[in-house]
């Protein structure tokens, strides 16, 4: 970051080089003025009224109007030799508690960033003091031609500091305060606490400006050549009863809160496991044929799974007995047919034998 002023810390008798740094940074989306007829750019030139001529910017100083009019210069050198402690020096004045300074005060945020290694440790040790205690250092200090009021504290490792403006620059709210006497219910009053119980707390880190990206989405459906978006209708501005309007605003808080609760929760349970790989396994061949491998289904009961399992390794054991004992009856019966066959085929021989003997007689 770069620094924008360079000075010192007085801490009683100890000075702390330090170099000033804005904490800030403006993401506003700028618009340039243009002539509607061409798209110009509309330019402001600086003319100098008695000469009625363009002036460069060197040649362009300050100077105060009085109040007859005439003009009294000042300079960069008078300013910077104003006697005043302030002019570069961060003069802090008291410590004391941080919620005894009202935010309306607060204006721009600084960084302060130690000027070199000799101011490292009394850096530290204000930084550390800060956060021990809880206090902030009011102090004074000169910028940009005039003095202010500043709030130093810790922020984290560094040391932060908060422009504040002077008690006698913050208005007072006259007229702003309802008029007349208005009651509140003790009933409204509850049901708002349990509002405001309901909504909770956020965290300001989700939260984002929506005008800057719907600009931004105008522009590019602009630079696109497409249609941009537009705005939906607006709700109609019935004023509805107190009463019912919190009580409705309550339940579509809780409702709200619960559904964002219960996506949390199964957010927070959903585990993802290792996938792990599938062992491919070759189609066993029966007959010629080539089976198509089965696909197991997951069951979410593993009891359930163990049963069914046993129950048909205990069937498949009952099949594989029962095919068993058929094909050991087949084979008994096909032995037992074999025997009987020989037998009669041995008889049938021996006849044959005997009738072969007796025409070979015959014929001698």
């Amino acid at each position: 970051m770069r620094s924008i002023w360079n000075g010192s810390i007085s801490f009683g008798l100890v000075s702390i080089p330090i170099k000033l740094m804005n904490a800030t940074e403006n993401h506003a989306i700028s618009f340039r003025q243009i002539h509607l007829e061409d798209g110009g750019r509309i330019r402001y030139r600086k003319f100098c009224e008695l000469e009625d001529r363009e002036v460069a910017q060197a040649e362009i100083g300050k100077g105060y109007e009085d109040a007859d009019g005439s003009v009294i210069p000042i300079t960069d050198e008078d300013l910077a030799q104003l006697p005043i402690p302030t002019t570069k020096t961060i003069e802090i004045v008291a410590f004391v508690p941080e919620d005894l300074i009202d935010p309306l005060q607060m204006d721009t945020a600084y960084y302060l960033c130690a000027n070199g290694t000799p101011a490292a440790k009394p850096y530290t040790l204000l930084r550390e003091a800060l956060g021990r205690t809880g206090k902030v250092a009011i102090a004074k200090f000169a910028l940009r031609g005039r003095e202010r009021l500043g709030m130093l504290r810790a922020v984290g490792d560094v040391l932060a500091m908060h422009a504040l403006l002077w008690p006698d620059e913050i208005r007072a709210p006259e007229g702003v305060a309802p008029e007349g006497n208005i009651t509140v219910r003790d009933k409204e009053l509850d049901l708002a606490d349990a509002l405001m119980d309901t909504l909770g707390e956020v965290d300001l880190d989700e939260l984002h400006d929506e005008y800057r990206e719907a600009v931004e989405d105008l522009i590019a459906a602009k630079a696109e050549g497409k249609e941009p978006p537009t705005a939906p209708a607006p709700e109609g501005g019935k004023v509805l009863d107190l009463m019912a309007a919190l009580e409705k605003s309550v339940r579509v808080a809780k409702e709200a809160r619960g559904a964002g609760e219960q996506r949390a929760q199964q957010k927070a349970e959903v585990t993802r496991l290792p996938q792990r790989k599938a062992a491919r396994t070759e189609p066993k061949e029966t007959g010629g044929k080539k089976r198509a491998p089965t696909t197991k289904k997951t069951v979410a009961k593993p009891g359930a799974t163990a049963n069914r399992t046993a129950i048909k390794q205990t069937a498949a054991k009952q099949t594989t007995t029962k095919q068993t004992a058929t094909e050991r009856s087949a084979t008994k019966k096909t032995a037992a047919k074999k025997a009987a066959a020989k037998k009669t085929a041995a008889k049938k021989t021996p006849a044959k034998k005997t009738a072969a003997k007796k025409a070979t007689a015959k014929g001698a």
